[in-house]
């Protein structure tokens, strides 16, 4: 395991942990969500270990051990570039290996967004997880307009993130989650929505979208729309019954996990 910060495109460090061996057959850059951090998602990424691939994880600027300003975005693209600097990473050191791109709520706007903008990384596919694309249902639209952009917003998230009580109560007690979030990357989200529109149809790499049922924060609907809008001829759409925003976390995440595994697997 590496641990260390990395240089994104204007100068920023980002905290970046790098899991991978000699022996792996391929690998994952996994991109967190809104007030949480990569450290969130050690046992999808055990899990990827196990099967032969190799992680990339980072901290979004503004969140657990990167730098920024805490949750504040003043432009959408400015996570898109993130990701990019971290996929041209994994991309460089492992020529010869596949790489995926996964992605969960803010994470899975900013992948999916970054499929639109970057439609020729060499990229095997990307997978999706409660990704806000369209805010169907208001969380981040629902902030009203006009407010100071550094202003700070209570995260109220984390009852509806998980149906496992263990989780619920972890996620308010965790160190790298922030308790607030600026109206500056809601603004800057809703701007990333708005363009996402008309620049879907860009979209185009192989693409596993995976949503619950139940999901209280980011409606299901965001990912029927993605699914339709698209122009990936490779594009798969799983959503599980039941189960609420934080599928990875959920009490048949193994299940979830299993789907996901498969489907990159297949595309080696």
């Amino acid at each position: 395991m590496a641990e260390n910060m990395v240089l994104s495109f204007d100068g920023t460090k980002l905290f970046v942990n790098k899991e991978v061996d000699m022996d792996c057959r391929a690998v994952c850059v996994i991109v967190h969500g809104l007030c949480e951090h990569q450290g969130r998602y050690d046992y999808l990424a055990e899990k990827m270990h196990e099967m032969g691939f190799g992680t990339y994880r980072f901290d979004h600027r503004g969140h657990g051990r990167s730098e920024g300003e805490r949750t504040y975005y003043d432009d959408f693209n400015q996570l898109l570039d993130d990701v990019n600097v971290v996929v041209d990473m994994a991309v460089s050191e492992n020529s010869a290996l596949p790489v995926f791109l996964l992605g969960h709520s803010m994470g899975g706007f900013a992948v999916a967004l970054y499929g639109a903008k970057y439609p020729n990384k060499n990229l095997r596919g990307i997978i999706t997880s409660g990704a806000l694309t369209q805010d169907n249902a208001g969380l981040i639209s629902g902030v009203p307009k006009g407010l100071e952009p550094h202003q700070k917003l209570p995260n109220e998230l984390g009852t509806g993130v998980c149906s496992v009580p263990e989780v619920v109560d972890w996620y308010g007690k965790d160190p790298y989650n922030t308790q607030t979030f600026t109206t500056g990357l809601c603004y800057a989200i809703c701007d990333g929505v708005a363009w996402f529109k008309t620049a879907v149809k860009d979209f185009t790499y192989p693409v596993l979208m995976l949503h619950g049922e139940k999901d209280g924060l980011v409606s299901v609907q965001d990912t029927y729309d993605f699914f339709a809008a698209a122009s990936s001829t490779d594009r798969q759409m799983k959503i599980y019954g039941g189960l609420y925003h934080e599928i990875f976390n959920e009490y048949c995440r193994d299940e979830v996990i299993s789907d996901t595994l498969r489907w990159m697997r297949r595309r080696l």
